[in-house]
């Protein structure tokens, strides 16, 4: 805030211009982009994949299977 009060008059109207002219530029901006707000680019979340009922049930069945081998292994 020091900063600010030790600008001179001169400065800080071109401060204020400056603005002026950043938020001139940014509605610009907006108006070509589609009326959205300018935002950096944001990845999109990856699509949740689902597996059917039938698949959920093999990978349940191989991995019993998969179990029981290395149980039967041990009990040996």
């Amino acid at each position: 805030m020091k900063e600010v009060l030790n600008l001179s008059v001169a400065k800080l109207k071109q401060i204020i211009a400056l603005k002026a002219k950043i938020e001139q530029l940014q509605s610009q901006l907006e108006k070509l982009a589609g009326n959205s707000p300018f935002t950096p680019a944001q990845k999109a979340a990856p699509k949740k994949r689902t597996l059917s009922a039938a698949a959920r049930k093999k990978i349940s069945q191989a991995a019993k299977a998969r179990w029981a081998k290395v149980k039967a292994a041990k009990a040996k």
